[in-house]
């Protein structure tokens, strides 16, 4: 059979995918079933989600399935999954190298950031490569980092850069809350640091850390510290100047607010970070995250000229580029006003339901997840099947000390950008449903 060519118009692509990913079965024959799990009530899953491909209505190609709702991975839009089906290309065709380039340049607009200096980075690998590139690039054996400690991801970047040699002191916050400006400024007046870390949120707690004033404070009590931030869970859905705060690096995935599948390590680093770079004494400790190896490639290919070192995913990074064209098609305010309007809805209606937050100073909460405690009388493998039942998908706890007594809900990307879906209401009714069927009744 000869081969079929893939029409390059949008809506007749998506219909050749919807083809191959999603037959026209009705919901409750055979092979709809073989797509979902028997214990999921299918009559509670959205059989019609019509998304707009130019100026088409068409039928989601995406299976039914339930909603994920966990801090990442999150749903994915159409389009993102749709260019993933890209054709095969070498990762130095000019159209892949021209996309790619486009990818960097749109990164420094999400990152806000038009300093020539700064560098974006995007590296096959999940975000825990980010401390990884931190580590063994910017931070020299011996060297002192202070890690503010908002839970299990930052005791994690801790762990990663004492696996390479730095010299580790932890500020550590209670469960739910975060080291406090006059603590760490104490802390860094009695020390020189070469470094300080912060995880913007804590995927486990639900902690959001305020970032502008803390890079104010160290500016000015130890104005030669480099400031590393964890964004994982906040790229994308909480206000992120990488200029105006002066960061010095942002670590990040694909896979969360921005909306991309797995698989990617995304990045950006200041003038200065890249100074220290390039002053270190010995090697980077890694071959693979190694930012001298990279750092001409990354150059390279934004000036849209091919390189290699070692051979990029094009299938996830045309995913990104069109989740990046996506989130820059509108103003990022309106983005980040989007996701604190649902959070805030969503913790209304967590306190409608008598339970309480991880976190909860709300100064202290993320607009992109919410940690939530369960009543006493409600354990973790009891809710979760229940909602799961209803075609939600929340995630367990994580933290070590509280780990059997919260789940977490993940809002973000299109789930809250994209009202049509119905995503958020859905979820909202199965944990009320969900909690009612476990017998917790508010007092």
């Amino acid at each position: 059979m000869p081969h079929q060519k893939t029409p390059d118009n949008p809506p007749a692509r998506l219909s050749l995918i919807s083809r191959h990913l999603a037959p026209d079965y009705p919901i409750n024959t055979p092979y709809a079933v073989e797509r979902l799990p028997d214990t999921v009530d299918t009559s509670l899953l959205p059989k019609t989600q019509i998304r707009a491909i130019s100026s088409s209505p068409t039928m989601s190609p995406q299976p039914p399935h339930p909603t994920i709702l966990i801090p990442g991975p999150i749903e994915f839009d159409d389009a993102v999954l749709q260019s993933m089906s890209h054709y095969s290309e070498s990762h130095v065709a000019p159209g892949f190298v021209a996309t790619f380039g486009e990818t960097l340049s749109m990164l420094r607009k999400l990152l806000q950031t038009t300093d020539p200096a700064s560098q974006p980075f995007v590296l096959s690998g999940s975000g825990t490569l980010g401390w990884d590139l931190i580590a063994a690039n910017l931070i020299e054996p011996g060297e002192d980092v202070l890690v503010l400690g908002t839970g299990y991801f930052s005791d994690g970047f801790a762990d990663c850069l004492a696996v390479y040699g730095a010299k580790v002191t932890e500020l550590k916050a209670a469960v739910g809350s975060r080291p406090q400006l006059p603590e760490i400024e104490k802390a860094l007046s009695e020390k020189r640091y070469k470094a300080i870390t912060v995880t913007h949120v804590d995927t486990s707690t639900g902690v959001l850390s305020e970032l502008a004033n803390l890079s104010a404070l160290v500016r000015r009590v130890s104005p030669d510290t480099l400031v590393f931030v964890d964004g994982v869970c906040s790229v994308a859905c909480e206000e992120l100047d990488f200029d105006g705060w002066k960061l010095d690096g942002v670590v990040t995935a694909s896979q969360k607010a921005i909306g991309c599948p797995a698989g990617l390590s995304i990045s950006m680093f200041s003038g200065r970070a890249i100074k220290a770079l390039e002053s270190r004494k010995t090697p980077p400790a890694s071959y693979f995250a190694s930012m001298k190896k990279w750092l001409p490639i990354m150059q390279n290919y934004e000036n849209k000229k091919p390189s290699y070192f070692a051979t990029p995913s094009p299938q996830l990074v045309h995913a990104l580029h069109t989740a990046l064209s996506q989130i820059l098609s509108k103003p990022l305010s309106e983005r980040f006003a989007r996701h604190k309007e649902t959070s805030d809805r969503i913790k209304k209606a967590v306190a409608d339901l008598g339970l309480k937050q991880v976190a909860p100073n709300p100064d202290d909460q993320a607009h992109g997840m919410t940690a939530i405690y369960l009543p006493e009388t409600v354990q973790i493998p009891q809710i979760l099947p229940s909602l799961a039942k209803r075609g939600v998908v929340f995630a367990g706890g994580i933290h070590k000390e509280i780990v059997t007594k919260y789940i977490r809900f993940g809002h973000m990307g299109v789930s809250v950008l994209d009202l049509s879906r119905g995503d958020i209401d859905r979820a909202i009714k199965a944990l009320e449903e969900g909690l009612s069927e476990c017998g917790y009744q508010k007092a």
